[in-house]
Parts: structure tokens; sequence; C-alpha cells
């Protein structure tokens, strides 16, 4: 009984700790007001649901609801080469699209990865080598985005980086700690393009870092 009790209590100091958080960090919103953040799920990343009021433009307010899925920020990096004409991408399963339409839940993408507490840089670095085993230092990040800014929190850095074969120093194929199976693929940058409007390639960062190249004539 003693336990539960306690167990109770600091889950409303953790509660109480987190709204006193929220209505005092600098949102610069003033028609958003009362913000309280409940947590209903730290499975795997959290799930958190948001009461707020929210002021319309008749000026009137009403109470809101928001679920919100917090995985943390990423970073993703399109690798092409200029003389060759060439881009590397990664082919790996996605559960979420096999589960909603993707007959074979496999998804061609550009390589990315969580922040886990690294900058953009040092991350998308890191990444590029574990998921392709190319280690390249120069990468410009081109902008960054909220991929599905209505349910995650998630911002992603999106950068461009230009490879050599010398600069392959293993298979790549991710973290082997991570079970992400990842196949490496290169493809000349016209058929990347074809890619697009084929459906083979449907991951929404990759077709922005695709475009950007195209529109900025990264790749020859």
């Amino acid at each position: 009984m003693r336990i539960n009790f306690e167990l109770a209590l600091l889950k409303r100091i953790k509660l109480i700790s987190e709204l006193i958080s929220i209505n005092q960090h600098p949102l610069k919103n003033s028609n958003i007001k009362n913000i309280k953040k409940e947590l209903l799920s730290d499975n795997w990343y959290t799930l958190n649901k948001f009461t707020f009021d929210y002021q319309k433009i008749d000026g009137t307010w009403e109470t809101q609801y928001r679920e919100a899925y917090d995985r943390g920020n990423g970073a993703g990096i399109l690798l092409y080469n200029e003389k060759k004409g060439t881009v590397i991408l990664t082919k790996q399963f996605r559960m979420p699209t096999y589960v909603n339409g993707n007959e074979d839940g496999m998804m061609i993408e550009v390589c990315a990865g969580l922040l886990d507490g690294d900058n953009p840089e040092d991350c998308i670095r890191k990444e590029t080598e574990e998921e392709t085993g190319y280690k390249i230092d120069k990468v410009r990040r081109v902008f960054e985005t909220y991929m599905s800014p209505g349910s995650v929190t998630e911002i992603l850095y999106l950068f461009i980086g230009a490879y050599e074969e010398k600069m392959r120093v293993s298979d790549g194929g991710g973290a082997a700690d991570e079970t992400e199976n990842i196949e490496v693929m290169e493809y000349s940058f016209e058929t990347a393009i074809k890619m697009i409007a084929s459906g083979e390639i449907k991951d929404a960062k990759t077709i922005l870092l695709l475009q950007y190249a195209q529109i900025h004539r990264l790749v020859s």
C-alpha cells in the first residue's frame, strides 16, 4: 500500500513539474494558454496528450486536445557523386508502412537517423558511416523540416554531401545492435528521379532531397 502511494505521489510530482516547465517556457503564441501535458506511453519513445486553451479568430476561447509523439529530432543526407552522376540510397523494412498499404514494407530512402544527443552534423556523419559504409567529412545542411507536424514533434535536419569510392570504409548496413538490416543502393541520379514518379520512392525526406539536388543541379 505504501509503495503504491509513493508511486502515485512521484507520478503527481512529475506531472506538476512538467506543467510548470511547459507554462514557464517562453512560448510566443498568445492565443495558446493553460497547457497541460499527460504521459500516455513511454514504451519505446513517448506519447503525450496535451490539453490547452486556444483563442479563435472571433476572440472566444475553447479547450482543445492533441496527442504528440516525441521520438527526438533526426537528420538525413543525400550522398551524391557529381562526376558519376549517382546517388547513394538505402533500402530497409519499415513496419508502419507495411501495415498501411506498402505490400512488402520495404522503403528506399536517404541515409538518416536520430540525433541521440549529438548535433545534427556529427549525427549524420556517424549515420552515414554506419548505414552506407562511406566515411565523409564535409556535409552541408540545406534545410530543416517538421515531417508530420500534426502528430510528431520531430525536427528533421536535411543535408547533402559528396562521396567518392575512396571514402568507402565498410559495407555499411547499419549498427549491429539496431537490427536495421540496411541494403546500400547506388542509383544514377536520373533513375532516382524517375523512381519518384513511378512510386518506387515514397519517402518524404528522400523526395525533398532529390528534388533539391535537381533544382540546384548538383548532379549532371
